[in-house]
């Protein structure tokens, strides 16, 4: 039996783990940078940065959900465990419009304790998606504005966030993500700056749901935060990296105890077919989803673990083409 507490604050001082809270187009991610000191935990389950900060703040009731997801890229794939809570449980104030609720007394950082958060009104299942800003010119445009949605036409608050980069917070039944750094965008040369950040994306907000297709939540489960252990194949900015068999196997532990059983039946299956030395045809493509990406990703991982052939290679024509996208994810750098 796996200690989840445990494996989370062992997470929190690798320089390689990413962490995020939000929901499918409201994203705030906490990562480490290559010039940082290697991370030490501040308190039980909680880290901050010059450039951001993650809370841990409940662990009665989660459910971890670790999965591996395909790469758009051949040789790779990502990995992920999912902090989830029940439906019911996980729901947060799904606040539609602009809503100013007070000093942040909760803050990470003590000096951050008397600036005031504004939900920013996305109305997102499983967060509040907030701002915090100490700046009075700032204050006025939102309180000016509040009650409207950000999103309406001629709304002049959206454009002041993005001019102001105030400090963005995410708020989930089971903690907070704190970023400090500046918003992406012509500021930032049209680029998330490295470590901390945030993504809103309208286009994802409207499909009004709490997670990728592409992952493997249970069904009445809600991810409330996601932690993403050291990649055996990439690194945090995103590139490729020599394998590495110890992250391999750390993660394997985590996904044997906690992840879904068709991606893992399908993986073991292929897996016993290549040793067994047995052609793609002595095996059927799984029928769900999660059991396809299992099967394509155990031949990925056989390729990294054991070298190329022409056997893999049969296999890897029948199975893994290239082609098929519509089970694809698209990787974010330092996951």
């Amino acid at each position: 039996m796996l200690d989840l507490e445990n494996i989370l604050q062992q997470g929190l001082c690798e320089s390689e783990a990413g962490w995020n809270m939000g929901s499918f187009g409201a994203i705030a991610e906490f990562h480490h940078v290559g010039e940082e000191a290697p991370p030490q935990p501040n308190a039980p389950l909680c880290q901050v940065t010059v450039r951001g900060g993650l809370r841990i703040e409940r662990l009665e009731g989660v459910r971890p959900v670790a999965y591996e997801t395909l790469s758009p890229r051949a040789h790779r794939w990502s990995q992920a465990v999912s902090l989830c809570l029940p439906e019911a449980e996980a729901m947060m104030h799904r606040r539609d419009v602009l809503t100013e609720l007070g000093p942040d007394t909760a803050a990470l950082r003590e000096e951050d304790r008397t600036a005031v958060l504004f939900d920013m009104g996305l109305a997102q299942p499983q967060v509040d998606f907030c701002i915090r800003t100490a700046d009075e010119n700032l204050m006025r445009v939102l309180r000016e504005n509040a009650g409207r949605s950000l999103m309406e036409q001629g709304n002049p608050a959206m454009g002041r966030i993005l001019a102001a980069h105030p400090h963005r917070v995410a708020l989930t039944k089971i903690g907070r993500v704190e970023v400090y750094q500046m918003i992406g965008g012509p500021d930032t040369g049209g680029k998330s700056p490295e470590g901390p950040h945030t993504h809103v994306l309208p286009k994802l907000l409207r499909a009004g749901r709490t997670h990728s297709a592409n992952t493997p939540i249970p069904d009445g489960w809600v991810p409330c935060a996601g932690f993403h252990p050291e990649s055996p194949v990439f690194d945090r900015m995103g590139q490729d990296k020599d394998f590495s068999r110890a992250a391999f196997d750390a993660f394997q532990t985590l996904l044997r105890a906690w992840g879904p059983e068709d991606y893992l039946a399908a993986k073991r299956a292929c897996w016993a077919a290549l040793e067994d030395n047995r052609e793609p045809d002595s095996m059927s493509e799984p029928a769900s989803r999660t059991g396809r990406a299992g099967l394509r990703n155990g031949l990925r991982q056989w390729r990294r673990l054991h070298g190329g052939g022409a056997l893999i290679d049969r296999w890897s024509v029948a199975f893994d083409a290239s082609t098929i996208v519509d089970e694809v994810d698209e990787e974010n750098p330092g996951h």
